[in-house]
């Protein structure tokens, strides 16, 4: 019984039925009569309210809106009026966070001030939220302690950016100079004694802080997952090598703590949005959240980039020109959830997932996608074990996708220092484009590790046939090019009814970028429905040239094919 009070809560926590919350507590208890519980009011216009966007946003946030071609200001940015802020505080416990963004305010309240706040002029809806508290979304492991680093562990430092083009992109002086980077997180503990950053401070590229849990500047307490984020950013190894940790040193930054250590309550999501409407304010070009929500607050259904108020305040934020990078999660490997969390189902947010740095393929703990409507999700994928900075000046090795987020971030930052002119979507796609797996893509993966090469060297010649697709007798045999054959080392299991976004559009045979020299090379197929989404999808050993016989009967009519091998794809279709 319990358990079934439980999912109705987790319902109306998405659809706003105000009618079950004020009588069911998070444990099935009835609450008491008068407690305050969290409310979300919102306005129905902000008539009278006018902004100067040269005296509210900062240079950065302007040169940032120039440069997208969007407008100085526009109606979201101005001001919720104050004449129905006074209201609500007035009828209300307490208010918790005015949104310009949502034209709203949060408040906790009791019912029958909830009820008194539904009668005011100006007041469109009073939606009840829950405040069940919930695990910290870090990593799937508590971390080991911090030791003296290994050679393995150096060398590890050095392939969490290598993977991704770290030369290519230091040749080409790509560092992230010029782009302002946020970091959402839990706290920052340590970050400004650590040495890992002292270039950072030397040279004063933290630029604002602030902690919206406590209302204050200072970032530098609660935990220290913010301190590991940011070092995957724009840490450095101690040495005379000076080994980079992340590819963005030469960025500025902004450090926001939105959640708490130990317990995630729904205020959290409050704070996230209003740590956004800040990184807007103070010119942040990309805002890296290495956090989630998942199955204590939401249904997978609700995955679908619209229902929780994160996944719509990243939307926003990408309209008003910042990239939101947004680790995928780790439950890969928990049967209960497996999906990514929000706001990584936002369709315009970047999803990373995590990769295994001995395989280079999906690491157990990557939450998988499709987000719901069978959209591709992750997008793309990086390192999910790396070396990190930690709280007491040392440096130690960690999992999470929470890592795999801000590797790929500070890529980004260097793709946008040397192209300045794109625009936030353009720059995703571009992005999505430069991974290994391109055109090809599965919801373990996404599109794969992104490559500085594809952006720093001439454009490749399209790839030469690394394998030929031959019909044979009751089966389709896949059978690798005596010029390409190559000895592999792994396998990744079937995954069935698992699928990614839309293909739209798409021709065959098709080309994309290979994979690092360092990493190891696989044949990734998989069955594509009707629509042109995978249906299952296998990562195989290639041990001899005869490499995969898939039968007929596993195609329905109007499914295809799909194979990649060394940077070349082919899609075969069936009648």
């Amino acid at each position: 019984m319990r358990l079934q009070v439980q999912k109705l809560l987790r319902l109306a926590a998405g659809l706003g039925a105000a009618s079950l919350l004020p009588v069911l507590g998070a444990a099935g208890q009835a609450p008491p009569a008068a407690a305050p519980a969290r409310y979300w009011v919102v306005f129905r216009d902000k008539a009278g309210q006018q902004l100067a966007p040269a005296s509210y946003f900062s240079t950065p946030a302007q040169a940032r809106r120039q440069r997208q071609h969007l407008p100085a200001a526009d109606s979201t940015d101005f001001p919720v009026r104050p004449d129905y802020v006074a209201q609500v505080r007035a009828a209300a416990d307490t208010v918790t966070l005015v949104s310009r963004w949502f034209n709203a305010v949060a408040c906790r309240a009791t019912p029958a001030q909830a009820a008194a706040l539904r009668q005011l002029p100006g007041v469109r809806q009073v939606q009840p939220w829950p405040a069940a508290p919930l695990p910290v979304a870090a990593h799937p492991a508590p971390a080991s302690a911090a030791r003296p680093l290994t050679a393995a562990d150096r060398q590890l430092a050095r392939r969490q950016t290598s993977s991704l083009g770290a030369a290519e992109l230091g040749r080409a002086g790509l560092r992230g100079r010029g782009l302002r980077i946020a970091v959402f997180d839990v706290g920052f503990l340590g970050t400004d004694r650590h040495p890992a950053f002292a270039h950072l401070y030397r040279r004063g590229a933290v630029v604002a802080t602030y902690d919206f849990l406590r209302h204050s500047p200072q970032v530098y307490l609660g935990g220290s997952h913010g301190t590991k984020v940011l070092s995957c950013l724009a840490g450095r190894l101690p040495g005379p090598d000076s080994t980079a940790l992340g590819l963005a040193p030469d960025a500025e930054f902004l450090l926001a703590r939105t959640e708490h250590l130990h317990r995630e309550q729904y205020a959290e999501e409050e704070a996230w949005l209003a740590a956004a409407e800040w990184a807007d304010r103070q010119g942040a070009d990309i805002i890296n959240s290495s956090l989630g929500y998942t199955d204590r607050r939401y249904f997978p259904e609700q995955m679908d980039g619209r229902t929780s108020l994160v996944a719509r305040a990243a939307e926003l934020a990408v309209r008003k020109g910042m990239l939101v990078v947004n680790a995928a999660g780790n439950a890969g490997d928990d049967p209960r959830w497996r999906i990514i969390g929000t706001p990584a189902d936002g369709d315009s947010v970047l999803a990373v997932g995590g990769l295994d740095p001995a395989t280079y393929l999906h690491i157990d703990f990557s939450s998988y996608g499709p987000a719901p409507g069978k959209r591709l999700k992750p997008n793309v994928a990086a390192f999910g074990e790396v070396v990190a900075a930690a709280s007491n000046g040392g440096y130690e090795r960690i999992q999470g996708t929470s890592f795999a987020s801000p590797l790929v971030a500070g890529f980004a930052a260097c793709v946008w220092q040397q192209q300045r002119g794109l625009t936030v979507m353009q720059l995703f796609e571009r992005l999505q484009q430069s991974a290994t797996l391109y055109p090809y893509f599965d919801y373990a993966h996404g599109y794969g590790l992104p490559q500085a090469r594809f952006f720093t060297q001439p454009p490749a010649a399209p790839a030469l046939p690394t394998f030929d697709i031959t019909p044979q007798d009751s089966v389709l045999a896949v059978v690798i090019r005596p010029e390409a054959a190559r000895t592999q080392p792994a396998v990744l299991p079937l995954v069935a009814d698992a699928a990614p976004a839309p293909l739209a559009g798409e021709a065959a045979p098709e080309t994309g970028p290979a994979f690092p020299a360092e990493a190891p090379a696989y044949l990734y197929w998989q069955v594509l429905d009707r629509a042109g989404r995978p249906r299952l999808y296998e990562v195989v050993e290639v041990q001899q040239r005869a490499v995969l016989r898939v039968p007929r009967e596993l195609l329905q009519p109007g499914e295809a094919l799909r194979v990649h091998y060394r940077g070349y794809t082919l899609t075969y279709p069936t009648p």
